[in-house]
């Protein structure tokens, strides 16, 4: 393009018989006017093209990404022919280092606003991705993980600066080495719930709304900090938990619990007869049976006890929902005792017979 744009000043200045120094303009001006057609053009073909491809998508990441990168990629245009514009003029030949390193300065900034702009875009498209398949993600660690990795670009940006201007930078490598190291021994602990919060953001162990069981605790995820999660219990209290900590033990997770089995016993008076005692099992099963949530596994004639006829009932719950769980068992021991009752047959409890012989 340059040879190009050199050829058809030279023929102007042929035509105008300009001389040398206009000549030097008039191409640089040619330079740069064309840099800001191809931007404009370049401009027009993301606005009129790939936009409406990208609005035909299902997804509206690339929507996102072309909103916020056809500017800055127009202006990228326009600063490289600006640069071979000024490069093409002899009277700044003096000053053709420092050209060349501002140049390359806002070429470094520029990259580096765009790929900070495509950063927010493909997270924030996370973040809404996840709320509608309904997961509650914790808002403050994808805006600390955003952070980080925005951080990370600008250091790498700093350093192309100082490449720039020709700077030694295994110092400056060794000395951001030793800071670092000097850091992360400062803030160990924090450091360390810092990582275990990434840990159980990506890991995903629980998530915000889920019930879990951590040691003695049992309560509902509240929030999910950086360094530090927030548990309700069924007390009403708040529990506050360091991440490492969380992260160290085991989590009984009820949330993720699809169907619960559930085993009660009971037991029923020894002088029960036999009769009555085969029909317990079927009036068992035809109760379940009628449960809406529950689905019957087995009823037995577990044992004679030392004072009472114990069986035992099985069936699973096709919800985790310990609520619902709870309102089913109640129904269950409802229709059992009044079934009982229409059957004479008594429940047990613990008792003791003693016979005396009595010496006259």
């Amino acid at each position: 393009m340059d040879i190009a744009m050199a050829s058809l000043a030279e023929l102007i200045l042929e035509y105008f018989n300009l001389s040398q120094s206009a000549s030097e303009i008039v191409a640089s001006v040619i330079v740069f006017a064309s840099a800001i057609v191809v931007g404009w053009a370049g401009y027009f073909i993301f606005e009129r093209y790939f936009t409406r491809w990208a609005k035909k998508t299902k997804t509206k990441i690339d929507d996102a990404i072309l909103r916020n990168v056809k500017a800055p990629i127009f202006l990228f245009v326009i600063l490289v022919g600006a640069y071979y514009g000024l490069e093409s003029l002899t009277f700044l030949d003096p000053y053709s280092g420092l050209l060349t390193a501002i140049f390359a300065i806002a070429e470094i900034l520029l990259i580096t606003f765009i790929i900070s702009r495509v950063i927010n875009v493909l997270i924030s498209w996370y973040a809404e991705k996840s709320a509608k398949r309904g997961k509650r993600k914790s808002e403050h660690i994808l805006f600390i993980f955003k952070k980080i990795i925005q951080i990370v670009v600008y250091v790498f940006a700093f350093l192309a600066v100082l490449a720039v201007f020709k700077v030694d930078l295994s110092g400056v490598v060794v000395g951001l080495g030793v800071g670092g190291i000097a850091i992360a021994l400062a803030l160990q602990t924090i450091l360390s719930d810092a990582f275990s919060a990434f840990s159980i953001y990506f890991d995903k162990p629980f998530e915000i709304g889920d019930f879990i069981v951590v040691g003695d605790y049992s309560g509902t995820v509240k929030q999910i900090g950086i360094k530090s999660t927030r548990l309700q219990l069924l007390q009403g209290e708040e529990l506050i938990i360091s991440n490492r900590e969380l992260i160290a033990t085991s989590v009984r997770n009820f949330k993720k619990l699809k169907k619960r089995r559930i085993v009660f016993t009971f037991g029923v008076t020894c002088d029960t007869p036999l009769k009555k005692l085969k029909k317990i099992p079927e009036m068992i099963s035809k109760i379940i049976e009628k449960m809406e949530l529950a689905e019957l596994d087995r009823v037995h004639f577990r044992k004679i006890g030392d004072f009472s006829l114990n069986f035992e009932v099985v069936y699973y719950m096709k919800v985790g929902d310990y609520v619902k769980y709870m309102d089913t068992q109640q129904e269950i021991n409802y229709a059992v005792i009044e079934a009982f009752e229409k059957e004479g047959i008594e429940l047990a409890f613990p008792t003791q017979t003693i016979f005396l012989n009595k010496k006259l």
